[in-house]
């Protein structure tokens, strides 16, 4: 018989501490099985460990490109392609083509096999004894079910719906039906109106760093919001319905979520825009003097009300930043092979390719006096992946801080020297780019401990945080919703700008220059309408191939005719996973037979 990807995963979710008589024939070394795991609030604990790993880590597993972060990026008309001319795939997600058969298909095998664990564990999660607690766990599996479906159903549309745990492997068995996108978001909306129903009203900063990077109150309604925006603008609706008979998420639930936030989570903007990212990991983060000194906070009304205490020597913040809301949190891992997962790849990839002259390693940046090619020194080299599109670059205002806090301006250097890549603008993301060290070498691919020769591998050894949600969002979609400047007037202020009334082109503006890069482009150009206006404004755009002048130009039918055919934007459904259906999935509009492959470079 043959199984799904989605059936395995429910499978090992469920019964991975079977007894050898239930399930394998083999010993029993845990002393778990099913018929006393989970027993114990430590065992549920374990379980939501489990899920997090899903949610956030698994997709870094084979590269960034299976996170819909990276992919909502590429897509949208703030970035390109780009990578070099062995890359395809990546510039075949900036046409919204594809060039391999199973693109985006880690994207869905991490996305189930959160979904089968956080079933798992919201069928036991009443074994916590503690009122409080067992709210607070039941929340953050609500949320991490609805996160991953909203995820799918942005990129794919018509996917499986599994909404419990199967009870048995003959249950398990069965591949789950194909469902309409639209049908989906009511078992999104209901989750997360569930969650945040129930959990607590912690405040940021009472969470202890072992609770850094946890699902909040603050991420679960911040997420409804995206939830009630996103449907309410693609499909045309007024409201979202739940799959209570007779509930529905509402304009005034997305306000009500917003303004919770706003009046009671205790997060805040920093007064500086720049001392956001630290743009760099634990060994380099204290080399830009702006995140170098105590940051001031303010709250809604602009007012400083505190600060955030300057970096530590391995380049910390001494407390939680207050403007983040959810982040992914990575840890510093020695070698390339060893847990990748568990490193910031979004920065690898996503960094400026490296200098193609230096002899001695062509991946390495390199300006002293034995080797004088260009430099892009403070900032490390990567893959090349995302070159901004200089259309961004040219939209800002004058006096707008956050051109220059979120794009590198390569366009003074000499292309030639950077080595074979494609798309390459000139213009790069700055606010996930890792940076070197004054002490030791100044190599790209290298990493340096401050004020030492010691030195760590570039490629697997990026700390800094993902940032999913945050403040800023939260306040712009305040604006959004309820049609006023309150809350967009301090985001300009921050901005070095001066206050506009609402309108929502003023507020189109604002959160493309605010949230460059965050993953929130495409979706806001999908809701809006404004795809088939918007993302043709990229051909013409000036850009480098293997070093010679070019520009951005359309490949096949082009991106508006690309937009139409799949029926919106929505995404190939792995092969792999409707050859493991059986043929049960049927194939997105749009991609049949090879509809939309890439064969270019």
């Amino acid at each position: 018989m043959k199984f799904t990807k989605v059936i395995m995963l429910g499978v090992m979710a469920m019964f991975a501490f079977s007894s050898c008589e239930d399930f394998l024939d083999s010993e029993n070394y845990t002393g778990k099985d099913s018929t006393n795991f989970p027993s114990t609030e430590k065992d549920v604990d374990q379980m939501v460990a489990a899920v997090y790993k899903s949610t956030f880590y698994a997709p870094f597993e084979a590269n960034t490109l299976e996170q819909y972060f990276s992919v909502a990026n590429l897509f949208s008309d703030d970035m390109f392609g780009g990578a070099g001319v062995g890359d395809p795939h990546w510039k075949a997600l900036g046409h919204l083509m594809y060039n391999q058969g199973e693109q985006l298909n880690q994207l869905w095998v991490a996305g189930y096999e959160a979904i089968a664990r956080a079933n798992a564990a919201l069928a036991v999660v009443d074994n916590i004894a503690d009122e409080e607690k067992r709210n607070q766990t039941k929340g953050e599996l609500l949320f991490h079910r609805a996160y991953n479906y909203y995820n799918l159903v942005l990129a794919f549309n018509n996917v499986p719906v599994v909404s419990a745990a199967p009870s048995n492997v003959s249950e398990a068995q069965i591949a789950p039906e194909q469902t309409e996108g639209k049908e989906i978001f009511k078992l999104i909306a209901q989750d997360l109106k569930d969650a945040v129903e129930i959990m607590p009203s912690y405040a940021y900063d009472s969470w202890t760093k072992l609770a850094w990077g946890k699902v909040s109150r603050w991420a679960a309604e911040t997420l409804l919001a995206r939830v009630y925006l996103f449907y309410t603008g693609f499909y045309g609706e007024t409201e979202v319905p739940c799959t209570e008979e007779g509930v529905s998420l509402t304009k005034q639930d997305a306000i009500n979520a917003v303004e919770d936030i706003i009046k009671n989570s205790g997060h805040s903007l920093l007064a500086d825009y720049r001392s956001l990212w630290a743009y760099a990991n634990q060994w380099t983060a204290k080399d830009y003097e702006y995140v170098n000194k105590d940051q001031d906070i303010l709250d809604a009304d602009g007012e400083v009300i505190g600060t955030l205490p300057a970096l530590t020597a391995d380049g910390y913040y001494k407390e939680i930043n207050p403007e983040v809301i959810l982040a992914i949190n990575f840890n510093y891992q020695p070698a390339w092979t060893n847990q990748l997962h568990l490193t910031n790849q979004y920065a690898l990839f996503f960094g400026i390719r490296a200098d193609a002259n230096n002899d001695a390693d062509p991946r390495y940046f390199v300006s002293t006096e034995e080797n004088q090619h260009p430099s892009v020194y403070p900032f490390g080299g990567g893959w090349g992946v995302g070159p901004v599109n200089p259309g961004l670059y040219k939209s800002y205002e004058e006096g707008d801080i956050r051109r220059d806090a979120s794009i590198i301006d390569m366009s003074g250097l000499d292309p030639n020297t950077f080595s074979a890549g494609v798309e390459l603008t000139m213009f790069h993301n700055k606010k996930i780019t890792a940076v070197r060290s004054e002490g030791g070498e100044k190599r790209s691919w290298t990493l340096s401990k401050r004020g030492s020769s010691e030195t760590g591998n570039y490629q697997a050894s990026h700390t800094q945080p993902l940032v999913l949600y945050r403040l800023a969002d939260v306040y712009l979609m305040h604006a959004e919703l309820t049609q006023t400047n309150t809350y967009m007037t301090p985001i300009r202020e921050r901005a070095g700008l001066a206050e506009v009334p609402y309108t929502l082109e003023n507020l189109k503006r604002e959160r493309r220059h605010e949230l460059a890069f965050e993953g929130v482009r495409w979706d806001d150009l999908r809701r809006w309408g404004d795809v088939e206006t918007e993302l043709p404004k990229m051909y013409g755009e000036p850009l480098f191939n293997e070093g010679a002048a070019s520009s951005f130009q359309q490949v096949g039918d082009g991106l508006v005719k690309r937009y139409q055919d799949t029926m919106g934007g929505f995404y190939r459904i792995p092969q792999r996973q409707i050859n493991l259906s059986a043929g049960k999935y049927k194939q997105n509009p749009g991609w049949e037979g090879t509809q939309g492959f890439y064969s270019g470079t």
